[in-house]
């Protein structure tokens, strides 16, 4: 079987641009075009647009100059228009070396946007590229909206096309400028203009209105288009283009198609590209998303140690990621030893067991227990055996009322014996004490341990929603101990601090 060769032209820094809020300053167009040149190894970037503004004129500069030092500047193009010699002088100022020509690709377009004939657009076209080619510049032809001219003005389209192939242009692209196709529109039109034209070279470019571009792409290549059009995580005009990491995965594994990206690099330039855009990416985005090489039920961890039963050919080794192993509800034990190895720990089955069932409760309170999270439930839940407490918390409950001191009540059990008492206080664990206190001065004539420090931290990660660790010193009889506690709420963390720290006293 002959493995098709596809060639890839990157537009996220033209098209990927005209995304809405989307505006990359100079320094972060040329970080991006080394990305995707130097580290994916992308065949082509289109970088701008000619005539746009005095900072796409020095965006265009520096990475012509930065290219040329590479020896990439012919695979670096901008977008020029059909105006005479505009564009062409624009180009050539900045130093490029490839014009993408944006002709009329549809009658409608030709007639109502420019008001010509089709032979008056010609007669300019063929203007510009004459000019072009006196410059020193090599031309590629936009035959925008090219989609809508296949299904309105066939005829027009072939006429431009029949005196377009009698020019030195290099390469064809064909845009589904508004998104409208389907694959088998797609498979349709371009074996017709590869049966018209079998010696040319046509790129196929994709919009995602439809949420077709990856399905359209591929038609393309099953009709033997040659080069591809994509921007990093779908950016462009409207609905986006097609993404390129999807379009890579599946070219390879679908197709067995010949690229030259560097797949283990996807996911690095995927983050700069959120990171400069400000456009987040999606959690569940095939590929980049950052929960899509994460298992989330305990079967699947299970079946992941049993010869990879839950494995697909999108290994995430692939593109310099991990497979994860979610930690909450829905986890099971292999979820959990899976995370264990990771960190390089193991437990014997008892212990096991209780982690199992602390990171279950967790997961009926949260949305998302993380790796970090584990060592600080596994430490909260080894360290502390309720079985053998003497004191334990039956029940409490803390008020916040603005305007008003916060006011606890609680229920304990301390050998047996039942508790209750409320009081106010400065903060929520500040009225807890202090009905704590009530017991054990009030009642019971004991004294309770001095409060040192109190230091509250959160698992790396930098969620509002994380995990909290409270970590509480304590003098009693001249000798300091700490105690923690963890829990979604910072109250609630800093209690079960100190009924540890109770427990701990009357064991002494």
């Amino acid at each position: 079987m002959n493995r098709p060769v596809i060639e890839i032209m990157d537009t996220t820094l033209r098209d990927g641009e005209q995304t809405s809020g989307v505006s990359f300053v100079p320094h972060e167009k040329l970080m991006i075009a080394r990305l995707l040149l130097d580290a994916l190894k992308v065949d082509r970037i289109e970088i701008g647009s000619a005539r746009v503004s005095e900072g796409e004129f020095y965006s265009a500069k520096i990475i012509c100059e930065w290219a040329a030092r590479q020896g990439f500047l012919d695979r670096v193009e901008i977008l020029g228009f059909v105006d005479g010699k505009v564009s062409v002088d624009w180009i050539s100022q900045v130093g490029g070396k490839v014009i993408n020509l944006l002709a009329k690709g549809s009658e409608r377009h030709c007639f109502y946007q420019l008001h010509k004939t089709l032979q008056e657009h010609l007669a300019d076209i063929k203007e510009t590229v004459d000019y072009a080619h006196s410059k020193g510049l090599k031309v590629n032809v936009y035959l925008e909206d090219w989609s809508n001219g296949m299904k309105d003005s066939l005829d027009y389209v072939y006429g431009l096309m029949d005196e377009l192939k009698t020019l030195d242009i290099q390469r064809y692209m064909l845009p589904d400028t508004l998104g409208i196709l389907n694959p088998l529109q797609v498979i349709e039109y371009m074996r017709k203009m590869r049966k018209r034209y079998p010696d040319l070279h046509f790129d196929f470019h994709a919009h995602n209105d439809y949420d077709l571009a990856v399905s359209n792409v591929l038609a393309s290549v099953l009709s033997g288009v040659k080069g591809l059009h994509t921007t990093i995580n779908g950016l462009g005009e409207r609905a986006g283009n097609a993404p390129l990491a999807s379009v890579q995965a599946i070219l390879k594994d679908h197709f067995h198609a010949i690229t030259h990206i560097d797949e283990s690099r996807l996911n690095e330039v995927s983050r700069a590209v959120e990171s400069y855009s400000g456009v987040v990416i999606p959690p569940n985005k095939p590929i980049v998303g950052q929960s899509v090489f994460t298992q989330v039920a305990g079967i699947h961890a299970d079946g992941d140690t049993k010869n990879n039963l839950y494995c697909n050919d999108l290994l995430p080794e692939r593109f310099g990621r991990i497979r994860e192993y979610a930690l909450g509800k829905n986890s099971g034990r292999a979820n959990i030893r899976k995370n264990l190895q990771s960190l390089g720990l193991d437990l014997d089955d008892a212990s096991m067991d209780k982690v199992t069932q602390r990171i279950i409760e967790l997961g009926d309170c949260k949305e998302l227990v993380t790796l970090e999270d584990l060592p600080y439930i596994i430490s909260d839940v080894l360290k502390h055996d309720e079985a053998n407490n003497r004191v334990k918390l039956l029940s409490y409950l803390v008020t916040l009322t603005k305007g008003l001191k916060p006011v606890a009540t609680l229920s304990i059990q301390i050998d047996g014996q039942v508790y209750q008492e409320s009081s106010s206080g400065d903060g929520q664990y500040d009225a807890f004490v202090r009905a704590l206190q009530k017991i054990y001065k009030g009642t019971l004539k004991r004294q309770l341990p001095m409060l040192v420090n109190y230091a509250v931290s959160i698992p790396p990660g930098g969620r509002t929603d994380a995990f909290v660790q409270t970590v509480i010193t304590w003098n009693y009889e001249d000798k300091e101990f700490r105690t923690r506690g963890f829990d979604a709420d910072q109250t609630e963390a800093a209690i079960k601090a100190t009924i540890k720290m109770l427990n701990l006293i009357d064991n002494d």
